[in-house]
């Protein structure tokens, strides 16, 4: 077996691959060149530089078997291509998850104690003791934003530091939280109650700008905040504000909207600490981050499982037909449910239906699981992992089969079953295509595709026109409009899909129509056909 490495990567990981297989080090290769000799490895390792396209994988296909990336992202990956090719696409994703845990505490206790600003200050020849006095994190309150697995390594080391924690994180239930030593409270009372404020959710439309102007002015006056995962999710311009106005105490920036940010306003002030995007960089979490990979690589060419994949396995050929389309529906009701929720339950049941249940039905749960978790992740979930990520976050999932759910010969049933009143999801394929048949128990129909609103209304005249009015003010094109009651008068449903995602900022403005109790932006993968390998 032969290895390329294109980059940089730590001693450790090399002395990994080089005892299972033949390894190859070439830097600084051209894109041509290397799709020149992509054919002659089963294996390449990379960092961020060199770009994984669809022609590059291509250009191997045949031979090569893996592609590991050594750190936690693959957006230099096309992912979806190496799956459509067989390429087994695997990452190190939790090697520098204490790298950026400390930095958070490291950040934090420059904050606290005045590190930053004493430091320039004594370079700069003067001796300002009494002016640069700090506090004590002892007996404060840090609240984390998002409590995955980087936020649940700072709760721990800051209970040495005599600290009470507190988190919102909507995906999470008090038992998991409670079993981190962390009590879950809203976003609104954590902001009103923390004295530091760390942010630990990934970057997506509805983490996008979630600490706004708003939240900015609920936060204590003198009250910090730390952001060690992703730019984006703090709007920067109303930061800006509330600092030079005085109205925290400061902020500790390692990423930001743009990088590199030499350029951006924030990086001069006075009580801003900026580093360049540095959380995960220590000797050590590199040294873990090729090992973890290195690892990985070696296990897919052995034809193991790895610890680390990405992309979906492969399906045997005696169920790749049947199956194929119902992963893809899976995956999409998974998501449609947890966005149309915006919670997850500690239960979850999943029943199947008609000729569903003469297959082993596991890679749907799988895909499912991917679907519900991948929008409230931080880190990668895919098929092979979902299940081991469901139950870190503590949900319990059961499968139950069932004979022909009539009108349809097949479908897929997800519920909550100890939530309140009808929680559940139905989906099947009809003519190919992925539908949403049912949803709180109310009978509707929509291919699960592309940009949604749906809400929950009282039924009466004038919804319709009223959504229709806001999303066309806007401009904002209705492509259909699919709605559902369950009495004359009573609860119902609707769902309207659009040419194009609606802004977060207009959301609440849907809640204002008279009837509407809930309203839900959601967004599925388009649909182009269980064809050519594209599903």
């Amino acid at each position: 077996m032969r290895v390329l490495i294109t980059e940089t990567l730590d001693r450790s990981g090399l002395r990994v691959l080089q005892e299972h297989a033949e390894v190859d080090v070439r830097k600084g290769l051209s894109p041509e060149a290397l799709r020149e000799i992509m054919c002659e490895y089963d294996g390449l390792v990379v960092r961020s530089a060199t770009d994984v396209n669809a022609e590059l994988l291509a250009a191997g296909a045949g031979r090569l078997r893996v592609v590991g990336r050594a750190g936690t992202g693959v957006d230099n990956i096309d992912v979806d291509a190496a799956t459509r090719l067989g390429i087994t696409v695997v990452n190190a994703p939790t090697a520098n998850s204490n790298a950026v845990a400390e930095q958070t505490l490291a950040l934090m206790l420059a904050l606290a104690r005045r590190v930053h600003p004493a430091i320039t200050s004594l370079k700069a020849g003067r001796w300002e003791k009494g002016a640069l006095q700090g506090t004590e994190v002892k007996g404060k309150t840090l609240g984390l934003v998002g409590l995955g697995r980087i936020a649940r390594l700072v709760a721990s080391k800051v209970r040495g530091l005599e600290m009470q924690v507190i988190a919102f994180d909507p995906y999470v239930g008090p038992e998991g939280a409670a079993s981190s030593g962390v009590r879950l409270v809203e976003l609104d009372d954590l902001l009103r109650q923390a004295d530091y404020i760390s942010v630990h959710t990934p970057l997506t439309s509805a983490t996008q700008g979630l600490i706004g102007a708003r939240e900015l002015g609920l936060m204590k006056p003198g009250a910090y905040l730390v952001n060690c995962a992703r730019g984006g999710i703090i709007d920067e311009d109303a930061l800006a504000e509330a600092l030079k106005e005085g109205r925290i105490g400061g902020a500790a920036l390692d990423v930001f909207e743009v990088e590199p940010a030499t350029d951006n306003p924030l990086v001069g002030l006075g009580n801003v600490i900026a580093t360049p995007h540095l959380a995960g960089s220590t000797a050590e979490a590199q040294e873990g981050v090729a090992v973890d990979v290195a690892r990985a690589v070696v296990d897919v060419l052995a034809g193991r499982i790895p610890e680390s994949p990405v992309n979906v396995p492969y399906l045997a050929p005696e169920a790749a037909a049947r199956l194929r389309p119902y992963v893809d529906l899976a995956e999409r009701l998974g998501s449609f449910f947890v966005q149309w929720r915006g919670t997850l339950a500690n239960r979850l049941e999943l029943t199947y239906a008609g000729d569903l249940v003469e297959y082993d039905t596991r890679i749907l749960t799988a895909a499912f699981l991917a679907g519900l978790l991948r929008p409230v992740c931080a880190d990668p979930v895919n098929i092979v992992n979902a299940s081991h990520v469901a139950a870190e976050r503590g949900l319990t999932v059961s499968e139950v089969r069932r004979g022909c759910m009539e009108p349809f010969d097949s479908m897929i049933v997800a519920a909550f079953p100890d939530a309140e009143g009808e929680t559940n999801a139905s989906g099947t394929v009809i003519h190919g295509e992925p539908h949403l048949v049912g949803l709180d128990g109310q009978r509707l129909d929509c291919v699960a595709q592309g940009h949604m609103v749906a809400d929950l209304h009282h039924d009466r005249p004038g919804i319709v026109g009223s959504m229709g009015r806001i999303l066309g003010e806007e401009d904002i094109n209705i492509s259909f409009v699919q709605m559902s009651r369950a009495s004359k008068g009573g609860a119902s449903i609707m769902i309207l899909g659009l040419d194009e995602s609606v802004p977060p900022a207009m959301m609440p403005r849907f809640l204002e129509v008279p009837g509407v109790q809930r309203v839900r932006s959601v967004v599925l993968p388009p649909f182009d056909g269980y064809v050519n390998g594209n599903h």
